[in-house]
């Protein structure tokens, strides 16, 4: 076995291996690009390694760099990861030139799947299924339109050395077909610096189901069962299960040993994904082969209680797989969703910021045992940056079986409060409470064929998520349950009598003001627009779970106050309240807040120029954050020196917008 690793990769994977290194007492290095100094992976694993730039281009993909790295440290393997260089065979062969051990496949291995088109015909070589379509070099335009033409209509055009949704067309009708090739080829080009495609037959609501596969140097493979990872956005996966529902024991056993035909077909070492596509009646074609571990990776662990990161460095150093075929069980049913930083009601763009708030599920990370898993490369604090994929976390559970496994992730999911960007968790509840996902009615379209449900408006009550920021407002500044003394009190307290306070607030995402009056007088009272009044009571515990009794209804959730935007998380909806605080919008000569973002947002407006002279409350700048317009006002009177943003410009929470130098005294 290997002393010591370097691991090419960032993120959960690096912080991932790492885990298994540690358990396996083998020392890890990690590397880290300019914008991942402080990273999480950076600090788990025992040394670590600069080695450019915040771009990928400048780090992560600089071969020499990272053999020179690995040679520096005295790392005797090297370990991918997913992505970047994992299926790189020039990775594969400086590792192997530098007398590193690769841990991956053979080279060979590599080259041969790299193809599309390649694997698909060395796959009909060794008798795996294909789905119906055009796979040769020739290129012609006038013969791919033939080709076409002679699978029937619709079909995909798929870049032969794409992935990830890249260069891929639908074409419904012959005529549409010339003008998707062209485009298809011109992504391809760009993308992949290969512009040639192939074409497929375009399966009506088809699944996606891929099959673990494992081999040793000593010619032994075996298969590690089978998961579903139909539901997709943009062609990539959101949801994985294993084993696939709906599945015969036959189909099953037939789909696994086409995987390990296609194994053996090009003498593959390691880990590996067989992908197949599946027609809603049984039928499976090979779709690609995956030559490393998949991001979905921990769905087969959990569901066999095998690390296979174990098994990679295990084969890589030259041993036998642990078990063979007649050894390996599945046990329960396991579902995993990737939380990632994106807008899923903006065709989920992906969203940068600061985690300022994250909150998972009690889980330990990186386990094979256990009901609840957490994979992660980042921490509360941490940063959501361009220049990576934007996952925050996996979420794995493990269920007795499909049934268990749903209502244990939906628990799961609303356990999951992440504040500073957009994310997909409430999206994700959505899915997995959904008739079609709970009932294993399951293809790539789900999404689009359900949209308007999935995508609905909210149906847990903002007013109820409202009375939780009231409560935590009043604590905040020294309500009833503050328990402080009335002195130290920003609210309306008086020494003698009653009062009321109103409390007024504005809606993330829209432009609707709301007010609520808190009474005390005796008895605490809370009344909306209606002007009806309820009997208001709250308690909290540690710093962000409250308990409202409204009468005789009880509301629970939590609230993270951001400044003055109080995020409430209740019953797996999470809202967000902007209080109004009039005493500080009319300014103090003393808080220099007022010049600064107060979340990260875009500049609309500059209302004032360099060198002209406000009054005390002047508007200066106007800047749109989490979709609601915010002043930038004047604290005193002054003159102002210098302003350092313009409109359209993104600007960071907490980034001084201008400069503005005090009145002098006449």
């Amino acid at each position: 076995m290997f002393n010591k690793i370097l691991i090419a990769n960032r993120g959960e994977i690096a912080c991932r291996v790492a885990a298994t290194a540690k358990h396996l007492n083998i020392g890890s290095v990690a590397i880290y690009s300019d914008a991942d100094a402080k990273a999480k992976h950076v600090d788990v694993c025992d040394e670590a390694v600069h080695v450019g730039g915040s771009a990928a281009s400048e780090s992560y993909l600089r071969i020499e760099r990272i053999v020179q790295a690995a040679k520096e440290t005295g790392a005797q393997a090297v370990h991918p990861g997913y992505g970047f260089l994992s299926e790189n065979e020039a990775f594969s062969n400086a590792c192997e030139e530098a007398g590193i051990e690769f841990i991956g496949p053979p080279v060979e291995a590599i080259r041969a799947m790299g193809s599309k088109a390649a694997a698909k015909a060395l796959m009909q070589s060794a008798s795996v299924p294909l789905v119906p379509g055009y796979h040769g070099e020739d290129q012609d335009a006038a013969l791919l339109q033939y080709e076409a033409d002679g699978i029937g209509y619709p079909v995909l055009l798929k870049a032969s050395a794409g992935g990830g949704g890249k260069g891929m067309r639908v074409v419904e009708r012959s005529e549409d077909f010339a003008a998707a090739l062209a485009s298809c080829k011109r992504e391809a080009a760009s993308s992949f610096g290969n512009d040639r495609v192939l074409i497929e037959k375009y399966l009506l609501r088809p699944r996606h189901v891929e099959v673990q596969v494992f081999a040793d140097k000593h010619g032994n493979a075996v298969y590690l069962f089978d998961r579903d990872c139909s539901v997709q956005r943009r062609h990539q996966k959101v949801l994985e299960e294993a084993p696939a529902p709906g599945l015969s024991d036959e189909t099953r056993r037939a789909m696994g040993e086409a995987a390990v035909a296609a194994v053996r077909a090009v003498n593959y070492v390691g880990a590996g994904t067989v992908e197949f596509i599946m027609t809603q009646d049984g039928q499976f074609y090979f779709m690609e082969m995956n030559t490393r571990l998949q991001v979905e990776h921990p769905v087969t662990e959990m569901v066999t209680g095998l690390d296979l990161v174990e098994w990679q460095l295990r084969v890589a150093a030259g041993e036998t797989l642990p078990l063979n075929q007649g050894q390996l069980k599945v046990h329960g049913h396991v579902i995993e969703a990737r939380i990632y930083a994106e807008n899923p009601s903006r065709d989920f763009l992906p969203s940068t910021g600061t985690l300022k708030h994250l909150q998972m599920p009690h889980a330990v990370e990186f386990t094979i045992d256990g009901d609840v898993r957490v994979d992660s490369g980042v921490r509360q604090g941490d940063s959501i940056t361009p220049f990576y994929d934007p996952m925050i976390a996996k979420l794995i559970v493990h269920g007795r079986d499909r049934r268990d496994a749903l209502a244990r992730m939906a628990r799961a999911l609303a356990e999951c409060e992440i504040v500073g960007l957009h994310t997909n968790v409430e999206f994700l509840q959505r899915i997995v409470k959904s008739e079609p996902f709970a009932s294993g009615d399951l293809d790539t379209g789900l999404i689009e064929r359900h949209h308007d449900a999935l995508f609905a408006p909210s149906s847990v009550s903002r007013d109820k998520a409202l009375v939780l920021a009231c409560a935590a407002l009043l604590t905040r500044e020294g309500g009833e349950a503050h328990g402080h003394s009335p002195w130290d009190a920003l609210s309306h307290w008086r020494m003698a009598g009653g009062y009321s306070q109103d409390l007024n607030w504005r809606a993330a995402g829209s432009d609707d003001a709301l007010k609520a009056v808190y009474t005390k007088n005796g008895e605490q009272h809370l009344s909306f627009g209606d002007g009806k009044r309820v009997r208001f009571e709250w308690s909290h515990r540690g710093e962000t779970s409250f308990a409202v009794r409204l009468d005789e209804s009880l509301i629970k959730g939590h609230v993270f106050t951001d400044g003055d935007v109080f995020h409430v998380f209740l019953e797996g909806a999470t809202f967000a309240f902007e209080w109004q605080n009039l005493m500080a919008h009319a300014g103090d000569a003393e808080q220099e807040g007022r010049l600064t973002a107060p979340m990260p947002g875009k500049v609309i407006a500059v209302l004032v120029e360099a060198g002209a002279s406000v009054d005390k409350g002047a508007p200066l700048m106007v800047m749109e954050a989490m979709k609601m317009e915010h002043t930038i006002v004047a604290p005193s009177a002054g003159k102002i020196g210098e302003i350092l943003f313009g409109v359209g410009d993104q600007v960071a929470d907490g980034s001084q917008l201008l400069v503005l130098e005090a009145a002098q005294p006449a």
